[in-house]
């Protein structure tokens, strides 16, 4: 699984994108809330790892999703 963040502008906030291994787009969320259905993607448990992943994570860059 892979994640972006995504840069907002204006009245646009940030969003986390997440995609599969195949670059499909699975989960579309604001960055500034959290996910909804965690166990839905297999993250279940993870929420905290998560959270302090998309804090540090740079705008524009995939990065693999390694929790």
């Amino acid at each position: 699984m892979y994640i972006i963040k995504v840069k907002g502008k204006a009245k646009i906030p940030d969003y986390i994108q997440l995609r599969d291994e195949d670059f499909v787009l699975i989960a579309y969320f604001r960055a500034d809330r959290p996910l909804k259905n965690m166990e839905k993607y297999g993250l279940e448990g993870k929420e905290e790892a998560l959270e302090k992943l998309i804090n540090e994570l740079p705008f524009g860059k995939i990065q693999a999703l390694d929790l």
